[in-house]
């Protein structure tokens, strides 16, 4: 049997943490070395994620010594935006342990080092090249995600121009900290935009849409984007609307050709709904057209493709695994 790869998981008590263990204690190439949160340490894993009792018996842990005498192969960081960086700059990290990064700290070019590590942009069906041999992944954004899967085909065939796009998501997507707008009350039967035009994924966005179209970013008003919080708890449905004269044939086989070979990503000539989505790593995509209008409709789970299981799936990349494992996971149809 092959030796196992020894995972850290720093920060696991929020959503994303507990996915991530959710994923990776079913994980068969896997061994969870520790979880760290300093509020939970010493206690057992079921009582903050209470899905999984009777699935493991780890508990939180405080110790870190596992990050400087590379007893790990590779560290989770599922910690707030802006405290990714702090961590590393006040915790040292053994040059031999990879990082998976999942806030937002790293995925610009201008912020993707510390020190002397540098992380590549962990979209796969963008970078999957690049992540197979680099040491360091910043984890792409939910909202991030689900959009430029929409694009990049067509930013490949340098289709872009003006991009209006508008999505909605799950409470999970404002984190397991409660605020007025994530209680239950407030949420129940309720939506609203939010960030409307200043949503802090447009710039990984941009990015991204860039490498493939040079030219796009020249655009007075490349993306506007208005985000929708909605009344049910995971899932992101987005519609990007831009002008395109090809006929909607050939943009499928466009779609079809740029996602050949590409697990997790699915184009659909039916209609989609998150319901095919949720609780998977999949992104389904579905175009529609009138006239020279163009929509293209995606749809994630923003705990899974949009956050946790993207991870695993970097890290599947990372370590020379089938793409696929651990992500073998059935939709929450019913």
């Amino acid at each position: 049997m092959a030796k196992k790869i020894n995972v850290g998981i720093i920060g696991g008590a929020g959503y994303t943490g507990g996915e991530l263990i959710r994923l990776l204690i079913h994980h068969p190439s896997v061994n969870i070395a520790f979880i760290n949160s300093k509020s939970n340490a010493g206690n057992p894993v079921h009582q903050v994620h209470a899905d999984l009792v009777g699935e493991t018996d780890l508990q939180f842990s405080e110790d870190l010594s596992g990050l400087q005498n590379g007893s790990i192969d590779v560290m989770f960081l599922c910690v707030g935006h802006g405290d990714a960086r702090k961590f590393l700059t006040e915790y040292p990290v053994a040059d031999s342990i990879k990082i998976i990064d999942l806030s937002q700290d790293f995925r610009l070019e201008q912020t993707a080092s510390i020190g002397n590590r540098n992380f590549v942009y962990g979209l796969p069906e963008l970078n999957k090249e690049k992540i197979k041999t680099a040491q360091n992944i910043a984890n792409p954004g939910c909202f991030a995600t689900g959009i430029q899967l929409g694009l990049l085909p067509l930013a490949k065939a340098g289709l872009l121009d003006s991009i209006h796009t508008t999505g909605i998501t799950g409470s999970t997507g404002a984190g397991q900290s409660l605020s007025a707008t994530s209680h239950f009350s407030w949420r129940a039967n309720n939506i609203q935009a939010y960030k409307t035009l200043t949503h802090q994924h447009l710039k990984e966005i941009t990015q991204s849409l860039q490498q493939l179209q040079p030219g796009f970013a020249n655009q007075s008003e490349p993306l506007s984007f208005i985000p929708w919080r909605g009344d049910f708890t995971r899932g992101i449905f987005v519609s990007s609307l831009i002008h395109c004269e090809w006929k909607i044939e050939d943009l499928y086989e466009l779609f079809e050709d740029f996602y050949k070979g590409q697990p997790f990503t699915v184009v659909s000539k039916g209609a989609i709904y998150l319901k095919q989505v949720v609780n998977t790593n999949k992104c389904v995509i579905q175009l529609e057209k009138v006239g020279s209008k163009l929509v293209v409709h995606s749809a994630t789970d923003n705990l899974l493709k949009g956050a946790s299981g993207q991870a695993v799936q970097n890290m599947n990349l990372l370590f020379g695994l089938d793409e696929r494992a651990g992500l073998n996971l059935k939709a929450n149809y019913f």
